[in-house]
Order: C-alpha cells, then structure tokens, then sequence
C-alpha cells in the first residue's frame, strides 16, 4: 500500500484553507488548486490516521462523475492540469488527487438527496415519521427504498461543527426561490441518472450530498466533489435487504468501527488499527473498481 498523504505542504501556491479532507490554494485571481488529501472525517471529526490512496479514489472518482454528468449542470473543473500549477518537487503531492478548478461563489447549503431509509433519516423517521419534514408512509424499515428520491437540504458547518437539517423553505430563505427550486431540480436529476448507471454496475447509491456555486454571471455550477464514497452511501445491490444496514462502499466501515468504543465523538478523533485502514482503503478502491470498471492503478496510469 502507499504512503498516506495526511496534509499538503504547498509552498509555490498561497494556502487558502484546509477542510476536513481538501486543502486549497490559490492558483491566480480565476482559479484554485483543490488536494484532495487522505484524511479522514467521522462523525465531523478529523481523525488522526490518514487511509492510503483514498483522496486519489475520491479524486478520480469525482472527476468521472463530472464528465459522465456534464449535460445535466456544468461544474468547476479547469482545463489546466495540477502537476502544471506547482513546482516540480511538489508534483508527487498533486499527482492523482488533484484539480484545478474556476473560483466561484459557493452556495451556503448542502444538496443532499435520499433514496434511502438510512443514517440520520432513518433516526429522523423512526421519531416523527417524516425526514426533515417531508412526511413518509407508517411502516417503513431501515433501508427501505423511499417511493420517491427526497431533496433535504442542509446548512454547511463549519470544519468540527455538524451539519444541520434545514427546510426547502429555510433553503430558499438563505438564496432565494428560483435558485432553491433550481437547485433541488438539478440535485433530483444528477441523482437519478447516478442511481440508474451505478445500478448496471450493481451498485446502490442510497443517498448522497452535492454542493453548489454560481460564476460571475449566476449560472449554477457544481462544486466540490461529486457522488464519491466521502459523500455518498455506496451499497453493493446483491447484499441490500430492508431491515439491516447494508454493508457499504464508504467510510460507513469506520463509523461502526467508532460506534463499538467509548468515544463522545468530539475532537481529538480516536487512533485507528492497521486492519481498520487497510480494510478502509481496500473499500475505497474497490468502490472506483465497481463503479468505474477500472482500478486506481489503471485510472493512474490512464
């Protein structure tokens, strides 16, 4: 396995911000450089153990996902490769898990859709019978299938801060009706067109989260990432059935693993077993596999 890459050490680019997985720099005044590291985030919590290979998978992941839905909304993506923006003894730290992308004005909230009973949404049920708000049928058992995808917006936290449900109407309060109707529409239709290919590969995407900006005419570009294993649950098809937590293509691993120890998921994150991060690479790599019909070291090598 590769050495893990925790944080970048950038010094021919002025640093801008470190997320909780991507560092960012400044390219010039249109553009910025977005690394996307091997950290990783449980719970909103950076945890100190970096998983080898995982940022190149999320990269090459979010990128293949951009090209195959470009018809549906355009995104951030530059045409200018990262290893061109860096001096060459920093290229290793770019190579394969980085973009440069257009700087545009991100969107405060988190698209996220579901498809799925699951996670939050699950809980969310099982104590209102609704998922932020949206009323559903009596009966339903965890991972069930919803009759129809659900948008349920959320605000952005934060780095150490949580996510927080919001409405449609507290959604489209914070950026305005026709933009909160766009960006719901466009979110619904980037789901669908995901569910349906990820099906022929035996995948269930059951839920995911996009983020949106707007450039410097309003147009509406997505951001960020996009349908990767970090903000999306990936289960394989052949192993989902309602009433269990299907196993998963994402860092779900890890957070059961976090849920067997006595940890009141605040910062400082705990340490991880080696078998914990291999088992967690191997998931993250065998997702792009799946998914993509390739492997990382032929997306590499591509």
């Amino acid at each position: 396995m590769t050495t893990a890459l925790f944080e970048t050490s950038i010094k021919s680019l002025p640093f801008l911000s470190r997320g909780k997985v991507r560092d960012i720099y400044a390219v010039d005044a249109e553009h910025l450089l977005i690394v996307t590291t091997d950290r990783l985030s449980a719970f909103d919590v950076v945890l100190p153990d970096a998983i080898p290979d995982k940022g190149k998978v999320l990269n090459l992941m979010a990128n293949f996902w951009f090209d195959r839905l470009g018809a549906v909304v355009p995104n951030h993506l530059s045409s200018r490769s990262p290893e061109s923006v860096v001096s060459a003894e920093e290229r290793p730290q770019v190579a394969g898990r980085a973009v440069v992308v257009r700087r545009l004005r991100p969107l405060p909230i988190e698209a996220v859709v579901r498809g799925y009973l699951i996670g939050s949404g699950w809980k969310d049920y099982q104590q209102s019978g609704a998922v932020c708000g949206i009323a559903l049928p009596a009966g339903l058992q965890q991972a069930d299938r919803l009759p129809e995808p659900i948008f349920t917006p959320a605000t952005k936290a934060e780095v150490g801060d949580h996510d927080e449900n919001i409405s449609f109407d507290q959604m489209a309060a914070k950026i305005g009706q026709p933009l909160a109707e766009q960006v719901r529409k466009v979110s619904l239709e980037l789901y669908r067109q995901a569910v349906d290919y990820a099906a022929g590969r035996g995948i269930i995407i059951a839920d995911t989260k996009f983020e949106f900006g707007l450039d410097e005419n309003d147009q509406l570009l997505l951001i960020d990432e996009a349908l990767t294993a970090d903000s999306s649950r990936f289960w394989p098809a052949d192993a989902w059935r309602p009433g269990i937590s299907p196993p998963s293509y994402d860092k779900q691993y890890v957070r059961d693993y976090l849920e067997t120890l006595d940890w009141n998921k605040a910062p400082p994150g705990p340490r991880l077993p080696q078998e914990v991060i291999a088992r967690t690479s191997e998931k993250y790599r065998e997702a792009l596999l799946r998914l993509t019909g390739r492997g990382l070291n032929e997306w590499l090598a591509h």
